[in-house]
């Protein structure tokens, strides 16, 4: 009995302390990505290509989801306003019937981006994934990265490890996170973040390379 209550105390001290660690890393990945973070694209450098990151296009709730509506609002903005020439949409497209990068090129073009100024990147199945791929597929060095600014801030971390100079354009955030778990989620990631760059995960896919603006969109 006395055995189990030290498991269950080690338990709770344990994730007491990643809890701590992981609200630690979202701060720190906040504070050194806010000086490359803007919401005017004017504020921004002119750069060739914006990473616009992936999202599940059909929320929980049943209808169109939100982070995905507004990340391409403020893509279709950043382009319509001359800072970047091309969009490439990177997003999770693992299994049949599931097509992040897809849903996203139509969105796009609904709101105005024409077919061939837009790039998919079918194999974007996490943050780290859809960066080191904007750089060894795509040749990418410089990169305006398009989403909310909670996630802003670890893509930018993620890049500017990698070398790549990076900044952000940040997107409608949702006024009501669609549950706790939506909300909470964005810290384990943060600190997973730190792991990423410690022990220098790669991507999970590579593939032929992309030469943006001279290759044809995919």
């Amino acid at each position: 009995m006395r055995l189990m209550l030290y498991a269950v105390l080690a338990l709770g001290a344990l994730a007491l302390v990643l809890s701590l660690l992981s609200w630690v890393a979202e701060r720190r990945l906040e504070a050194l990505a806010a000086p490359y973070i803007a919401s005017d694209p004017a504020r921004l450098p002119e750069i060739p290509v914006a990473l616009v990151l992936g999202a599940a296009p059909i929320g929980p709730e049943g209808g169109p989801n939100r982070y995905f509506v507004y990340r391409l609002d403020a893509a279709a903005a950043l382009y319509k306003a001359g800072r970047v020439k091309y969009l490439l949409v990177s997003g999770d497209n693992s299994r049949a019937g599931y097509d992040e990068p897809t849903a996203m090129r139509a969105g796009l073009i609904e709101r105005g981006v024409p077919a061939e100024a837009i790039y998919r990147d079918f194999a974007g199945l996490r943050t780290l994934d859809s960066v080191l791929r904007a750089e060894s597929v795509f040749g990418q060095t410089r990169l305006i990265i398009v989403s909310q600014r909670f996630h802003l801030s670890r893509a930018i971390f993620l890049a500017r490890e990698q070398g790549i100079e990076a900044w952000g354009f940040e997107a409608r955030d949702v006024a009501r996170a669609y549950s706790l778990i939506t909300e909470l989620r964005r810290y384990p990631s943060a600190l997973r973040a730190f792991f990423d760059v410690w022990f220098d995960t790669p991507a999970r896919y590579l593939g032929k390379p992309i030469v943006v603006g001279t290759d044809p969109p995919n």
